[in-house]
């Protein structure tokens, strides 16, 4: 069982996104849903650092339960309340289900999301980079109720751009163990970033 740790810069609850009684991993790090390392059974932990004001805190974790392709992943009954609706509540805003391929041009659509209005074809570029999306069934997202990594658990913590995983295997199943008794299940806290959002003007300053 592998341990995969990195830090959450943006927490709008669309990577991860941990709505509809699953938490997913649709969207952002390619490098981690296309690992070749990562299996099922195996765990992801999402901290934080300084552009969410969270540094050594744990912000999701989540065990992986299944690995889809987006053309799967869209067309899934159990997760079409994650595609986005641009003018709708916060959840719908950021649903991460929004990319399909045409499977005889081979090229991406995305319908409007999150990531339609600010580098869009970057977005693309990088988000189909790995065609695989995340489910987890057992997840635990903190957001902002984030708490600080008790001092024997801090080596989990990923520090800069990236991942980890190959030394975490023992402090892994410690943590994990520790995150299962110590908190129930689900949804816990809020996404942090949404605190960035204009109720006034209905808007967001995406920073993504």
């Amino acid at each position: 069982m592998n341990y995969f740790s990195y830090v959450v810069e943006h927490d709008y609850g669309l990577a991860p996104n941990p709505f509809g009684g699953y938490c997913s991993l649709a969207v952002c790090k390619p490098g981690i849903r296309g690992s070749k390392n990562l299996n099922i059974g195996d765990w992801i932990i999402g901290t934080g650092g300084k552009k969410l004001k969270s540094e050594n805190h744990i912000i999701y974790l989540m065990q992986v339960s299944e690995k889809l392709n987006f053309n799967s992943y869209y067309t899934d009954k159990r997760f079409q309340y994650k595609k986005p609706i641009s003018n709708g509540s916060l959840v719908q805003i950021f649903g991460d289900n929004f990319y399909f391929k045409d499977t005889e041009t081979d090229q991406w659509s995305q319908d409007i999301s999150a990531h339609s209005f600010k580098n869009k074809e970057k977005h693309i570029k990088i988000d189909t980079s790995s065609e695989i999306v995340l489910i987890g069934q057992e997840f635990y997202y903190f957001g902002d109720m984030s708490i600080e990594i008790p001092d024997e658990f801090k080596a989990i913590c990923k520090k800069g751009p990236g991942m980890k995983y190959k030394e975490l295997e023992e402090i892994g199943t410690l943590f994990v163990k520790w995150i299962q008794n110590s908190f129930g299940e689900g949804i816990i806290g809020d996404p942090i970033s949404w605190k960035e959002y204009d109720s006034v003007h209905n808007q967001y300053k995406l920073e993504i």
